[in-house]
């Protein structure tokens, strides 16, 4: 898995997949998909793009990798 720095840096962007149960789902160009949780106290009037610079997903980018990492070691 690459970092986030690597995800986000130099222009990079992130590509909207689909909507289930609460969530949009992206892609990062290096092929990491996360979900983005379409609360309003989560996103407040953000406006969701098709595609996107991939450095305003950072925030979702960590939390996900730090979920993926935390099932790794639970399992």
């Amino acid at each position: 898995m690459n970092s986030i720095k690597e995800m986000v840096r130099d222009g990079k962007k992130v590509v909207f997949l689909w909507y289930k149960e609460g969530d949009l789902w992206y892609r990062t160009e290096c092929g990491f998909e996360f979900p983005v949780p379409v609360k309003t106290e989560d996103t407040g009037t953000a406006k969701f793009l098709p595609e996107d610079k991939a450095m305003l997903f950072m925030r979702y980018i960590r939390k996900h990798m730090a979920f993926l990492e935390n099932a790794k070691a639970d399992s």
